[in-house]
């Protein structure tokens, strides 16, 4: 036992991260909608005489696969269909790009497209996807010659990733059992934040508190996302739908008063986790609430668990809708060209721009050198690099080792496969096996490298090429190689900016959010809403420093001290919160809450991130 702290401490933190993979039960549902999607796609373009057209849609479905995560249908729609309008664009630009630009001129192309892909993607995780996915179809449009035009590719691919888009909304998954078929994931969000509460409220004064809180802010996180999507009217338009918007208004004011009891951090009675407990049973069967536990009024934030208790099961009673403001982050089109043209946009624009547009031009040369043998196509080079110079699939070096350990793995496994199988008919077989995969192989970036390579070596075979194992091994290490140097060639301006960039959001966030509870203000749905994004803004600051953290040392020493001024937010955010629930109790803060307030502001102020909330404080 004394050894292990020293044995986690002698395995670097990047090589760490390669060896880790999400766990979880299998998706089930995505696995059969990953078999049902690009497979039959090829089999159809086959059987109609249109093998290129069913190549391309099979690609489409493929990518779509890659962003089909668990959550709500009406989620999915912007996580699936964003990225897929802006594959269907990039492989539309690629197409007429590569038909009518010479070597040199095309780079230059690709090149402006990277700068422009690349500042989008520091936008979110949804524009981050639809950057790769314009990225990786431009390369496919461009080195992939073809005698369709681009207009029809593109159809092609938006008709593979819209036939996934489809399954996922028709099909029935293992929580629409219960209740409205529509809102099965939604459902099961809204359940997960009340045993998120109930877990935090187990946990105060324990060891596991501070990380029961950030599961609650993930789960809180996850559930407005869920309720949050795209939408034909402005409100709620069923009773099933304005119940499950009440139930997740009615967690908000419970999850402040457990977050008042973690910083507090004096134990509760084992009781008090019961209510949650029951609300959580009650959303995720549909049913009603049934009897409570009594109340234990013994402080003001036991108080106001109980209070707001009490008002979630009238809310479940009753099932009002909740105000719009609480289920989305209304941002819009100013905040993300803010985003794309910030600190962080421009790093990574610059990264992406350069890495794209050099593996272009060595892929076009040794194109023309015929280092490719009888092949035509010379995608796979810049393609693989989009995919390694995306630091939101982990640390630069991670990332490049489990990309090469991937494809070497699927192209092994492809070139045996392939000497056995009986053709086509064994080639639509792997790649509906490999569509099936993808939502598992998901969990880990080297075993979806290696799914994803088995699959696009089926699909490039069947469309008529000769194997091609051995060169795409040796592209991806080429690649590999190509991002390693970009990835570490210095810079304008500031290194470590895109996670800069969270932390001044996350800053400004809190201050809004302690500017609001310090003015007393009576509007506890603005509070909430403005709670909710400073918690969500320092999950995402912590991820991407976290990401920071586990890069190579030349990396990492650039975001050196981010993780602690995190951690000084997150206590000022919890103090905040402590705070807003004291002052609805008794109208006054304690000297301990003050003092908590300064210490935070002060230590915020010595690292230079003090805003004017200090100020406000200070007043």
């Amino acid at each position: 036992m004394n050894r292990s702290p020293v044995s986690r401490r002698a395995v670097p933190l990047w090589l760490a991260h390669a060896l880790r993979a999400q766990r979880g039960p299998v998706p089930w549902s995505a696995v059969c909608r990953g078999a049902l999607a690009a497979g039959p796609l090829l089999l159809a373009g086959m059987l109609g005489g249109q093998t290129a057209s069913g190549v391309l849609a099979a690609i489409g479905a493929m990518l779509a696969g890659i962003n089909d995560r668990p959550g709500s249908r009406r989620a999915s729609v912007k996580r699936l269909g964003v990225p897929a309008l802006a594959g269907a664009l990039g492989l539309f630009l690629g197409t007429y790009a590569g038909q009518g630009l010479a070597a040199v001129p095309l780079t230059l192309a690709l090149t402006v497209l990277g700068l422009v892909a690349g500042g989008i993607s520091a936008v979110g995780p949804v524009a981050s996807a639809a950057g790769t996915q314009l990225l990786v179809a431009a390369a496919i449009g461009a080195g992939m010659p073809a005698a369709e035009s681009g207009w029809q590719r593109a159809l092609a691919f938006l008709a593979g990733a819209g036939w996934l888009l489809v399954l996922r909304l028709a099909l029935p998954t293992p929580g629409s059992l219960a209740g409205d078929f529509r809102f099965d994931g939604e459902r099961e969000a809204v359940a997960d934040v009340y045993d998120a509460i109930a877990a935090l409220v187990d946990a105060v004064g324990g060891e596991h508190a501070t990380a029961r809180r950030a599961a609650l802010t993930a789960a809180l996180d996850h559930a407005q996302d869920a309720l949050a999507g795209p939408r034909l009217r402005r409100y709620a338009g069923c009773a099933a739908e304005r119940r499950l918007h009440a139930r997740f208004a009615a967690a908000l004011p419970l999850a402040e008063a457990a977050t008042a009891l973690y910083w507090s951090g004096e134990a509760v009675p084992a009781r008090a986790a019961e209510g949650p407990r029951r609300l959580a049973a009650a959303v995720r069967g549909n049913t009603g609430t049934g009897p409570l536990p009594a109340p234990h009024r013994s402080a003001p934030a036991l108080r106001a668990l109980d209070d707001a208790l009490l008002r979630a099961a009238d809310a479940f009673d009753r099932g009002e809708g909740a105000h719009r403001g609480l289920l989305g982050r209304r941002h819009g089109f100013r905040h993300a060209l803010r985003a794309a043209l910030g600190t962080g946009g421009r790093e990574y624009g610059l990264r992406v721009a350069l890495c794209f547009g050099a593996s272009a031009a060595i892929a076009q040369a040794l194109h023309h050198a015929r280092w490719y043998g009888q092949h035509e196509h010379w995608y796979w080079l810049p393609a693989t690099a989009v995919f390694l110079v995306k630091p939101d699939l982990g640390p630069l070096a991670s990332r490049v080792l489990c990309r090469a350990a991937g494809t070497v793995l699927g192209a092994l496994v492809f070139a045996g496969l392939a000497a056995l199988l009986p053709r086509p008919a064994g080639l639509v077989a792997l790649v509906a096996v490999c569509g099936a995969v993808i939502p598992v192989a998901t969990r880990h970036f080297a075993a979806l490298t290696a799914a994803v390579t088995v699959l696009v070596l089926a699909l490039v075979m069947a469309g008529g090429e000769p194997q091609a194992s051995v060169s795409r091994i040796g592209e991806t290490l080429l690649a590999c190689a190509l991002v390693l140097v970009v990835g570490h060639l210095p810079m304008p301006g500031e290194r470590g900016g895109g996670v800069r960039a969270r932390l001044a959001a996350a800053g400004s966030a809190a201050d809004a959010y302690l500017l609001h509870v310090l003015g007393e203000s009576g509007d506890r749905a603005e509070r909430w809403a403005l709670r909710r994004e400073a918690y969500r803004t320092l999950a995402e600051a912590r991820t991407a420093i976290a990401v920071a953290a586990a890069e190579l040392p030349a990396l990492a020493r650039h975001t050196e001290g981010t993780d602690a001024v995190a951690e000084v937010l997150e206590r000022l955010v919890d103090t905040t919160t402590a705070c807003a629930v004291h002052l609805d109790e008794t109208g006054r803060l304690t000297p301990r809450h003050l003092s908590r307030l300064r210490d935070a502001l002060g230590e915020l102020e010595r690292r230079g991130m003090r805003e004017r909330a200090g100020a406000a404080a200070a007043a």
